[in-house]
């Protein structure tokens, strides 16, 4: 982060910021609170331009089941009006506060950046799949929307996939318009467990694959954190109304009953546990440590675990297997282990926090296939042709 910050009130100072960013060739570290500021590559940038002073609902339809925010506006604001209307950000996203150490929530903005999603993902989908609208601005400091605010829209070039996970180097959202979906009232979770990790994947893979409407799916290793469970525990999340819940979760439990002894969980230890998931507390990283996400085929799972196990680190699998998250020594070793086994399994690696010499020394994400570094190249270049916006933050020289 650079020492010189701004943090304009209105999208037109914005404009203007980049503008001039882009005339004297001032590369710009782009954020809004700054909660991720370790994800990823470090940038080197001689200012930040933030948008926590851009906030604010725009929009909220609940009949409508559409809602438009200014990209400052944090997460916890977002989802409390939600809340109020008995609905809900789908794709769950997470609050990195805890594993980044910071003090301020993450931005709407922010999130739909960085394309964060929770372990309802596997069946909501992520963050990207619910973006109707964008507004940004790109590296030559024009405004440009993109989408809009009705489920059903054809305006032109659909930009809001490309911008979602982009990590703020193609343009700087300064509003979003987003899908919301009705909230269950009520949920209840079924705890198995399993003799070993590989039998636990084998339980959440019929648990989706059941028809009892599974929302979460994830595996707590017994190698998990220094207080981590006894056993190696699989999860399953119900969620409905309160008799539908009860209905499903008695038959899901009959159904998978031969995978180990079961154990109910009701609404309110239900919710805290999934909120635990979500935002990875059962990894029980340490200050010190780094954390990898790896994402794979469930099957491929328990393999990666094994391995990131034998080579010193502890591990959390959610969504039905496909996604280990580990946590071990800020290494490069370690980071070249968890690469070779993201390798091995087919699968693709994020480098999700660590110091700061670490993840400037190693590729933070996997090498892209020559043809689809080209093509993201020229979409660099037209969206940001003097490259000031988050310059690195993804790969090297980009």
């Amino acid at each position: 982060m650079s020492a010189d910050q701004i943090a304009p009130h209105r999208e037109s100072d914005i404009a203007r910021e980049v503008a001039l960013a882009t005339e004297t060739r001032t590369p710009l570290a782009i954020e809004g609170n700054g909660s991720k500021r370790a994800l990823l590559r470090p940038v080197q940038a001689a200012r930040t331009l933030s948008t926590r002073n851009l906030t604010g609902i725009t929009l909220y339809r609940p009949t409508e089941l559409i809602i438009s925010a200014r990209a400052g506006t944090p997460l916890p604001e977002i989802e409390a009006a939600l809340a109020g209307k008995g609905q809900m950000l789908a794709p769950e996203p997470p609050d990195t506060r805890a594993l980044f150490g910071a003090d301020l929530p993450a931005t709407i903005g922010g999130i739909v950046a960085t394309n964060l999603s929770g372990p309802r993902r596997i069946t909501a989908g992520a963050i990207r799949d619910h973006l109707m609208g964008i507004r940004f601005v790109n590296g030559a400091g024009e405004v440009v929307r993109s989408g809009g605010r009705v489920l059903k829209n054809v305006t032109g070039l659909d930009l809001c996939k490309l911008l979602a996970g982009s990590h703020g180097t193609l343009g700087v959202l300064t509003e979003v318009t987003l899908k919301v979906l009705p909230a269950a009232e009520t949920s209840a979770s079924l705890g198995i467990r399993v003799p070993d990790i590989a039998t636990g994947v084998k339980a959440l893979s019929a648990g989706l694959g059941s028809p009892y409407g599974v929302t979460g799916a994830a595996l707590i290793p017994a190698f998990c954190g220094p207080d981590g469970p006894a056993n190696h525990v699989a999860f399953l999340r119900l969620e409905d109304f309160a008799e539908s819940v009860a209905y499903r979760g008695a038959r899901l439990a009959e159904a998978l009953a031969p995978y180990g002894d079961l154990r109910m969980l009701e609404a309110e230890e239900s919710t805290a546990l999934w909120a635990a998931i979500r935002d990875a507390q059962p990894l029980g990283a340490g200050d010190a440590e780094a954390i990898w996400r790896v994402s794979v085929r469930p099957s491929a799972g328990p393999g990666v675990a094994a391995a990131a196990q034998a080579a010193g680190a502890r591990c959390l699998l959610d969504w039905g297997g496909g996604l280990v998250w580990i946590a071990g020594p800020a290494t490069e070793a370690m980071h070249a282990a968890v690469v070779a086994v993201a390798a091995a399994a087919r699968g693709a690696f994020t480098l999700f926090r660590a110091p700061e010499p670490l993840r400037a020394a190693v590729a933070v994400l996997p090498e892209e296939p020559a043809a689809l570094a080209a093509i993201g190249a020229r979409v660099k270049a037209a969206l940001d042709p003097a490259g000031v916006l988050n310059p690195g933050r993804m790969r090297a020289g980009l």
